[in-house]
């Protein structure tokens, strides 16, 4: 079970603003993506977290673009748990280009884990936190 997770996307023509590169947008969805998967990898996939009638919503999104991606572009985000508190984490990714391993863009997501009959914070259980190793902040060398 990875503590670093390489989700593939290939960047779609649908994904392309006016500029000609990836709107903003779609990278929040490759994050969110990213972290999905790597969730289910981890054995919690969004079906598990239904039946138990908890899970994660997002609190905050962070991004810092460093260049452009394109269509077409072959692309990696890696993501990682940077760190846990009682009932939120903060989930780090670097979006890379695949060819090259090109720094696309950095960013992170604060993470709530909430009860989904009350839609308020609860503690993360234990075996959620156990199923994700925290790598902190930044990737080891």
């Amino acid at each position: 079970m990875p503590a670093i997770y390489d989700h593939q996307h290939t960047v779609l023509q649908a994904e392309i603003d006016i500029l000609g590169h990836a709107n903003n947008l779609a990278y929040l969805k490759w994050m969110i993506d990213a972290a999905l998967a790597h969730s289910a990898v981890q054995g919690w996939p969004n079906d598990r977290y239904i039946a138990q009638g908890s899970g994660w919503i997002v609190r905050a999104h962070q991004i810092k673009y460093l260049r452009s991606a394109l269509e077409g572009d072959d692309l990696i985000v890696r993501t990682w748990v940077a760190s846990w508190r009682s009932a939120t984490c903060t989930r780090r990714y670097h979006i890379l280009k695949a060819a090259d391993s090109q720094l696309l863009a950095t960013a992170s997501t604060d993470w709530a884990f909430v009860d989904f009959d009350r839609q308020r914070p609860v503690r993360i259980p234990p075996d959620v936190v156990e199923a994700f190793e925290v790598v902190g902040d930044e990737l080891p060398s």
